[in-house]
């Protein structure tokens, strides 16, 4: 927000220059972004009259001029506006004035041969924005020749550009900014009361109808007749313009003004026609949301289809205006105008913020509206317009209509509980030169009685010190509510740099927790396998079994939470694929989310998505693709596990419709189960426009976590290497197809765990002279002592053993 320096030291005193406000402003949680000192641009720029004005005798477009500017002569100055003329009083760049925002230097000069002593200015050369081309002219009469121009012109001031927080709606305001600036420097505050406004009684007809009461909790209805709309006075347009707005017409400035000076949002409609929209000489403002297929032509010149989420202002159930965002084009002040009614009314911030989202568009109310507009102050600033209007626009107040739901005046304020020792405990030392010592009860109430606070003494705590009953001003009730609120006041005011800097009596050294290190690690063998991280958004489309919707999104499109990781990564392997990037193989983890019957439930998940040719050099194999197969993409997850050292089991599975049937596995480690990995179903890739080979997999990330926790796993045990020979063995048998070869290497591994060193499939056949329903399987066991070399009678026993396990166990049909 932009703030005047002489307005605001009619709302409070400032004994401080520009830069030390500035700078107290900023220290406090106010950062001024700029200082605008005006005084530097009209610095050596006088009032002048034209005394003559003679064409110039070389050139048709410039003017030889007499200027009277007090000083015993006058000056001969070329002039190229076309609205100069005799006998009037204008701005004069004497010689040797520089002005800087056209970075021009005035000198003595000729121009076609005339001699010319200085520059008749326009506003636009002196910085002010203006409508008007050409040269200024002063409308006052007997201005004193060779004063300054700068009072006359606003340019005696410094702006401050000030930003405020979020959480201080009460700083969008001058009168907010002068209470601050008053509890900063102590300075005395003179903010304007204004009296009660009469009501002549007329004919007027005008009703309210507020039907979403919790959306508009207040609403000020006035309607003002015979006004007359015209420039606003001089001194009006100058706060205006050293706000950034532009003055449009006496009525619109003040409702403007009151905007700026109380931070309350104003609306003024043309009367007439309101009733030419409503159809009607009776009049009824209702405040409602939208119904559906409404429009609104808003004064931006813009037709808006607006949605269910959009509050409006109507006449007679017509729309008019979106309400605390911006009016209507239909019934705007115009130059014609004779009759208003003017808008004073407290919008709820969630529904002006969702309304002005829904309809893209933000004002000056709207972002008032939306931090929080001070309940209690909503007639004083309605007061402050009307008398404005009475005085500038000659308006007469023929009616009044107020709908009002707001609680009980006692409530807009609360009581807050402080305790000195709190204060102390959280906020530290303070610096006292050679000796540290502790904020006193004085400067608490010191400091909370500037901004505005009631204290009251309640007592003293269990360590003797003082505690209070703080009672906050309305005007604070939004962002004041806990203790830790007053304290942190008491710290901003006070001065963060008056504290003393504490550090631990003892640092220690930071450190990863036991899961953290354990998911790096995960992290790193899942990127040295070839698998880029992916992160993705947590909110998704609703529509999914078991999901959570929110109840207040930002979009439809992610308006629900994500109960699964694979999803995410199959649209994010099409989305490479269709974007020329080739297959995707990705992993992500991340916090998945569902509902269950007894409540929301949330955790982590790793998943992952393997596809396409991973081989390098495509001109070996004549530019040929070979898809990655399912035992490939398996060997990726399993290469992990055996990093991590993780024995884990893979069963047949086909509960997830979105995997191939008889390409699906569970993933179990010691009766828990880790997760799933399958292929994906041909009718989804189909769907989706995927390769055949596309391969995912998902794993509760608890589940492998409290896995690798185990004390084994982290702390492995060193076990030597053998020095005699291995003996190998081979086993083939007919197996029925339903027997996973996994169910197959359990039941050798505990046969032959005595010797049996390792167990691999190297050969699988289905076809001729194979019983139909089986397979033929051939196994190479490894047998191997670390103690001795090992002799046939040591390992026929036990492969004989194993043999018959498998008989025993499955009915194989052993072939050799």
């Amino acid at each position: 927000m932009r703030i005047s320096l002489n307005w605001l030291r009619e709302l409070v005193e400032i004994k401080l220059s520009p830069e030390e406000l500035a700078e107290t402003l900023t220290m406090a949680g106010f950062e001024v972004e700029d200082i605008e000192d005006r005084r530097t641009w009209a610095n050596g720029v006088v009032v002048g009259k034209v005394l003559e004005r003679q064409p110039h005798p070389n050139a048709d477009k410039l003017s030889v001029c007499q200027v009277d500017i007090g000083a015993g002569e006058t000056l001969n100055i070329v002039c190229g506006a076309a609205n100069v003329k005799a006998d009037i009083y204008v701005p004069v760049a004497t010689t040797g004035t520089y002005l800087p925002n056209i970075d021009l230097k005035i000198k003595p000069a000729k121009l076609r041969g005339v001699p010319s002593q200085g520059m008749i200015c326009s506003l636009k050369e002196l910085g002010l924005p203006t409508d008007v081309d050409g040269i200024h002219i002063f409308t006052q009469e007997n201005l004193p020749l060779g004063s300054d121009v700068r009072p006359l012109l606003g340019l005696d001031d410094v702006i401050l550009d000030l930003t405020a927080t979020a959480n201080r709606a009460d700083a969008l305001s001058m009168v907010g900014v002068a209470r601050e600036v008053a509890a900063l420097t102590g300075g005395k505050l003179s903010i304007p009361e204004p009296g009660e406004v009469s009501i002549t009684k007329s004919a007027a007809n005008l009703a309210l109808k507020i039907a979403d009461t919790q959306a508009c909790p207040a609403y000020i209805g006035t309607v003002i007749e015979q006004v007359k709309i015209a420039p606003s006075p001089e001194w009006l347009q100058q706060r205006l313009r050293a706000a950034g707005v532009r003055p449009i017409s006496n009525v619109v400035d003040i409702t403007n003004y009151v905007l700026l000076e109380w931070g309350q949002p104003l609306h003024a409609f043309d009367c007439d026609r309101l009733k030419s929209v409503a159809g009607s000489e009776n009049l009824t403002i209702g405040v409602r949301f939208v119904n559906n297929g409404e429009s609104l032509k808003t004064l931006d010149g813009q037709t808006r289809s607006l949605s269910t989420q959009n509050l409006l202002i109507t006449a007679n159930d017509k729309p008019v205006a979106l309400a605390g965002v911006m009016g209507g084009e239909e019934t705007e002040v115009h130059e014609g105008t004779q009759s208003l009614v003017l808008e004073a009314a407290l919008f709820d911030s969630v529904a002006i913020r969702r309304s002005s989202r829904s309809a893209g568009l933000r004002s000056e109310a709207s972002g008032r509206y939306e931090r929080g507009v001070n309940s209690a102050e909503l007639e004083i600033a309605n007061r402050r317009a009307l008398s404005l209007i009475s005085e500038l626009a000659s308006g007469i107040l023929v009616q009044q209509e107020i709908a009002d739901t707001r609680p009980d005046p006692s409530t807009w304020s609360r009581s807050i509980a402080l305790r000195l020792d709190r204060v102390n405990q959280i906020l530290g030392p303070i610096d006292l030169g050679e000796d540290t010592g502790e904020l006193q009860g004085q400067d608490v109430e010191r400091i909370l009685t500037a901004l505005g606070c009631k204290l009251t003494a309640s007592g003293e705590d269990s360590n003797s010190q003082p505690t209070w009953s703080v009672s906050v001003p309305p005007y604070r009730y939004r962002d004041l509510e806990r203790e830790i609120d007053l304290i942190e006041e008491i710290a901003r005011l006070y001065g963060y740099n008056r504290f003393c800097d504490t550090l631990p009596e003892t640092t220690e050294g930071g450190y990863l927790s036991l899961d953290e290190e354990l998911i790096r690690k995960l992290r790193a063998f899942l990127r040295a396998e070839g698998l880029t991280e992916l992160i993705h958004y947590s909110l998704v489309k609703p529509g999914e079994d078991r999901q959570i919707v929110l109840s207040n999104p930002l979009f439809a499109e992610y308006s629900a939470l994500r109960n699964d990781l694979l999803s995410g990564l199959i649209d994010a392997f099409q989305y490479n694929l269709e974007q020329g990037n080739g297959a995707l193989n990705g992993f992500e983890i991340g916090k998945i989310f569902w509902r269950e019957e007894d409540g929301l439930q949330e955790t982590e998940a790793l998943a992952g998505i393997i596809g396409g040719d991973r081989t390098v050099g495509k001109w070996s194999k004549s530019g040929r693709e070979e898809p990655i197969t399912w035992f490939e993409a398996k060997g990726i997850l399993e290469s992990v596990f055996r990093q991590l050292a993780l024995q884990v089991e893979f069963q047949p599975d086909r509960r997830d419709d979105r995997l191939h049937p008889g390409r699906t596995a569970s993933l179990w480690i010691r009766g828990n189960r880790l997760g799933i990995f399958g292929q994906l179903h041909p009718q989804l890739r189909r769907e989706k426009g995927l390769p055949d080979s596309v391969y995912v997999f998902q794993l509760d990330l608890d589940v492998l976590l409290e896995s690798l926790g185990q004390d084994e796993i982290l702390v492995p045990i060193f076990q030597p290497y053998s020095t005699y020979p291995a003996s190998d063995r081979d086993i083939a048998f007919f197996a029925p197809v339903k027997i996973s070869v996994a169910e197959i290497q359990k039941v050798i591994t505990k046969a032959g765990k005595d010797l049996l060193e390792s167990v691999e499939l190297f050969d699988e056949y289905r076809g001729e002279n194979v019983p139909e329903g089986q397979r033929s399987l051939a196994f190479r066991l490894v047998y191997r002592a670390s103690d001795r070399t090992l002799t046939e009678a040591e390992v026929e026993p036990v492969h004989n053993k194993v043999r018959e396990a498998l008989v025993e166990k499955f009915g194989v049909n052993l072939r050799s």
